[in-house]
């Protein structure tokens, strides 16, 4: 019996070493994105952990932090989250938007909200539209996710940073670091 569940100890940490690395090979060596610096953000329509619909377009006149994880309640996936939870109100006094996006569907993002206490909007793209839009679904062990990565968008609605690949334990932060120098250098560029 002793040696049955060292086996099956050793099958299960097998597959979690395998996921792990399937994970961060995924985000290691992202492909390049659908979405350039420069244009017009391409506009959304995805229902929220509520099942209400959340348009980009409708988000006009803030800084949009629009932000693509690959599943819910993953340990990196709920760091990034968190981290965004708590960092809220400085973003958002940087006229600042928060808005997760991933596959998983509205069902899945309702638990996840609600275990982790999140405080912003979490888009179910369970169709894949947005997350090939923007050059983030990719797929590991056969199945669909979206790529970690984040897309800021100003408030006229144009692609101002993107983050190919992020670390989620200090993301919020650079995030909120990246909106400073975005604001200034909007505020600081001459008009011609």
């Amino acid at each position: 019996m002793k040696m049955f569940l060292s086996g099956i100890f050793l099958v299960v940490l097998i597959a979690a070493l395998i996921v792990w690395f399937g994970v961060f090979r995924a985000n290691a060596n992202p492909p390049e994105t659908a979405v350039e610096v420069g244009q017009p953000a391409p506009d959304f329509t995805l229902p929220d952990q509520e099942g209400k619909p959340v348009t980009l377009s409708e988000q006009r006149g803030k800084w949009v932090v629009l932000y693509f994880y690959p599943k819910d309640d993953t340990p990196g996936c709920t760091k990034e989250a968190c981290s965004f939870r708590d960092n809220l109100t400085a973003i958002q006094q940087l006229n600042g938007r928060i808005l997760g996006v991933s596959v998983d569907s509205v069902a899945s993002h309702r638990k996840f909200a609600e275990k982790f206490k999140l405080n912003f909007p979490i888009l179910s793209d369970d169709r894949f539209q947005v997350t090939a839009k923007y050059g983030v679904l990719t797929s590991f062990m056969g199945v669909k996710v979206a790529r970690r990565s984040t897309v800021i968008i100003d408030p006229q609605g144009v692609i101002r940073k993107i983050f190919p690949s992020v670390k989620p334990e200090d993301h919020a932060l650079e995030i909120h670091r990246a909106l400073v120098e975005l604001r200034n250098s909007i505020k600081t560029t001459p008009k011609s």
